[in-house]
């Protein structure tokens, strides 16, 4: 019997320009990763070019290491040109739409002449024409080594439309903000009437988008100090989310939204007009598409304005002139996640261009002028800030849970023989029935009070005070209405309900009698408890599994996840909506919210159900099986007392540490080293090179596709726990098997580098 375990990528796409088709090719090999995880495990038969490689190694993996892996994309974060991909990623993903139809129009729309707008055009070819030295500049300083990539046909493409974009109009950005949301509309009509497949998620785990947007004019948001009281602070930052809930879906959002979406988050200055609400207006108009959660959708994504009754005249550009690279959104969706099986979670980031620099034509060493000064200030360096904060946040996260897990291995001889003593070794010979397993249960947890001392106070206080906050923040999720002060009301309303109904008395020792309402409100509410005993128990499981027979703990592994799952359903927001609006009328008393929220969470059935599945798990185990797994739900209360202050009391969602992968050109070398100067076109020109070339575009296309299936091929073997190996050569093989299928699969549609890709198969042999 094979072992199961997902591979859960949290995708964070950078913005990049015309790099953006380089990074469709890497979205697309994603999105085929997932549709073969999602066939394999489905038992669908095997499709053909790099798909089909994906599906020959999750089988490969299967056979020779009993270990079944599913690879799900489940959160995708995106800014501009990382934005637009990750939108229609998250379509496909989320309904099961196709991103074939998608190829055809970036390399055919992602054009300078497509999305230039006729207004700003040249009316005859002598319009500025002393503008055109200014082209030719530009042109040189792309150096030869970009031609010398493709055809030399391109040469005479790129320097037609480079002189027909420097002599649009000027002051004004010459491509169409109109035309290019009408663009967007076309691509998702497009991607809607393509052959549709199955949603390539499991039916409960959700699909998370989030969008980067900046807010041109800002909107007012309240800070408290000491002194003076309040302030208002200017917010330009912009977060737009969508989410399926986990539900199989005819679209993740209307295209209107979607759209709305990917414009804002990729009008980049001074290349296309500010976004607004009245653009999109009009194009929806003009095809006479209705739009009937217009006004919800923006008091979603727009509050601060649509509360002023402004959300029409909001100003709105490109993500990434403020958020690059939105991990936080990512990191924060990590909060409802729901678990059937041991879960490797990696947050993977795409960065077309890693390492840019802003030069401007300046030497490396020479100190920069008046003008470079200004531009690299006001646009290079906010967006190529480093993401260190981020990835020190993530490192922060993982080693908190590093450091709990070296505190369980080193307790647990004593928390063991803690528990041993108090029942004796005659527990393990016993059958674990649901009314023993939970009179040992309550037992094990006074007796951890009773040892714990006065020392089980303080962390009583720090467990009532986690619950408190879990429930705050799963009503402020229900309510809607965001804004720190919203919470901050929540969380203060459910403090003085709990206080007054001498709900947190927690006695000398919170030992477990003392206060019965202390008890019911724990029984009520702290679902965070349930989960981290049940962590703790597939941590063990996963640790000790190795030692027995697969076949003899499937049954113990399914109980545990079974009912993980369920706890974690229940604390998601969606199964309470229904109490959105008593959320929002809160004023004072909670108590009449928090009675309807008990009802809603309803834990008492599922403390039920989970003994019952616990109970037969171990009693058909082996007394090796059961005595391990004993000992460590019974301990549990040893292990939490240690570990709860070190997590800080947040009880993290997802128990391994998060590792980080990145998708770049500089990360891809099986084919050919050099990065992104070695291979991609769409970086001259300060990154909008493809928009002067369709060979352009059809080599970062293929660059994409290629770079994206090594990288995924690298994630996906580093999934496999370090006691298993591929075999020698078997990783470079696969790599070659997936090049050369992407190679064959592109050749007849890539017209324009038919040498290029002649050069690729002699590269790659």
């Amino acid at each position: 019997m094979n072992r199961e375990k997902e591979l859960r990528l949290a995708l964070v796409c950078y913005g990049g320009i015309s790099l953006a088709v380089y990074m469709h090719g890497i979205s697309k090999e994603i999105w085929r990763l997932a549709k073969a995880s999602c066939a394999f495990n489905g038992g669908v038969e095997p499709a053909s070019g790099s798909q089909g490689v994906y599906r020959a190694l999750l089988q490969e993996i299967q056979n020779d290491h009993q270990l079944q892996l599913r690879v799900l994309v489940d959160i995708i974060a995106g800014a501009s040109a990382g934005g637009i991909n990750g939108v229609f990623l998250a379509q496909a993903i989320s309904t099961g739409q196709s991103l074939e139809p998608l190829t055809d129009l970036w390399l055919d729309s992602a054009d300078v002449e497509a999305l230039i707008d006729p207004g700003q055009a040249p009316g005859h070819r002598f319009a500025k024409i002393w503008a055109v030295p200014l082209a030719w500049a530009a042109q040189r300083r792309g150096g030869a080594r970009i031609d010398a990539l493709v055809e030399s046909d391109a040469r005479s493409e790129v320097r037609a439309k480079l002189s027909r974009f420097v002599r649009s109009r000027w002051f004004e950005p010459p491509f169409g903000g109109a035309l290019f949301t009408g663009l967007l509309m076309d691509a998702f009509d497009a991607m809607a009437v393509a052959p549709k497949g199955p949603r390539l998620l499991p039916d409960g785990q959700p699909l998370d988008l989030f969008v980067t947007v900046t807010d041109f004019t800002g909107h007012p948001e309240r800070l408290a100090l000491n002194s003076p009281p309040e302030v208002m602070e200017t917010e330009h930052r912009l977060i737009f989310p969508f989410t399926d809930h986990g539900q199989r879906v005819e679209t993740l959002a209307h295209a209107g939204e979607l759209a709305f979406a990917a414009r804002a988050t990729s009008s980049f200055p001074g290349a296309f007009p500010p976004f607004t609400v009245g653009e999109l207006d009009g194009v929806l108009a003009a095809r006479q598409i209705a739009w009937p959660g217009r006004a919800a959708f923006l008091a979603r994504v727009l509050p601060r304005q649509s509360a002023a009754d402004a959300a029409a005249s909001a100003v709105l550009i490109d993500g990434s002139v403020l958020v690059n690279a939105p991990f936080r959104p990512a990191i924060d969706a990590l909060r409802e996640r729901p678990a059937k099986r041991q879960v490797d979670r990696r947050f993977v980031y795409i960065d077309p261009y890693p390492g840019k620099r802003y030069s401007a034509n300046a030497k490396s060493d020479a100190v920069p002028g008046f003008f470079q000064t200004i531009i690299g200030a006001i646009s290079e360096l906010p967006r190529q800030q480093p993401i260190r904060d981020n990835l020190e946040a993530i490192a922060e996260r993982s080693a908190r849970i590093e450091r709990m897990r070296e505190i369980i291995a080193g307790i647990r001889p004593e928390v063991e023989k803690q528990v041993e003593a108090l029942f004796g070794y005659t527990l393990f010979l016993d059958h674990p029935t649901v009314a023993r397993l939970a009179n040992w249960r309550r037992r094990a947890q006074n007796a951890a009070a009773a040892k714990a001392g006065y020392g089980y106070a303080a962390y009583g206080h720090l467990k009532l005070a986690g619950v408190i906050e879990n429930i705050a923040q799963l009503l402020y999720t229900i309510g809607g209405e965001t804004g720190p002060r919203r919470w901050a009301h929540i969380r203060r309303q459910l403090a003085a309900t709990v206080r007054a109904q001498g709900m947190d008395d927690m006695g000398p020792t919170f030992s477990g009698g003392t206060n019965p309402q202390t008890i019911a409100f724990l029984r009520s509410y702290d679902f965070g408890f349930r989960i981290r005993r049940l962590r703790l128990m597939a941590r063990r499981l996963a640790e000790v599994e190795t030692g027995f027979d697969e076949a003899e703990i499937h049954q113990l592994r399914e109980a545990i996840y079974a009912s993980l799952a369920q706890y974690l359903d229940a604390k998601r927001t969606d199964p309470h909506l229904a109490l959105r609006r008593d959320v929002r009328a809160l004023r004072t008393d909670a108590a009449p919210l928090l009675e309807k929220l008990a009802h809603s969470l309803n834990l008492k059935p599922l403390d039920d159900e989970t003994e019952a599945r616990l109970s037969n798990a171990l009693s058909a185990a082996s007394k090796e099986v059961r005595r391990t797994m004993l000992l460590t739900y019974l301990g549990f209360p040893y292990y939490d007392v240690a570990t709860l202050p070190l997590l800080q009391g947040e009880g993290l969602d997802e128990f391994d540490p998060i590792k980080v992968d990145r998708i770049a050109p500089d990360d891809a070398t099986a084919i050919r080293a050099g990065g992104a100067e070695a291979t991609l076109k769409g970086i001259q020109f300060n990154s909008f090179g493809a928009f002067f070339s369709r060979a352009y575009r059809e080599n970062d296309y293929l660059w994409g596709r290629l770079h994206g299936a090594e990288r995924l091929i690298d994630i996906v073997v580093s999934a496999l726990p370090a006691t298993m190996r591929m075999k020698p050569g078997r990783i470079a093989a696969i790599k070659r098997d997936a090049f050369i299928a992407i190679l064959d699969e592109e050749q007849p549609k890539l017209a324009r580098i038919q040498p290029l890709i002649a050069s690729l198969r002699r590269e790659i042999g």
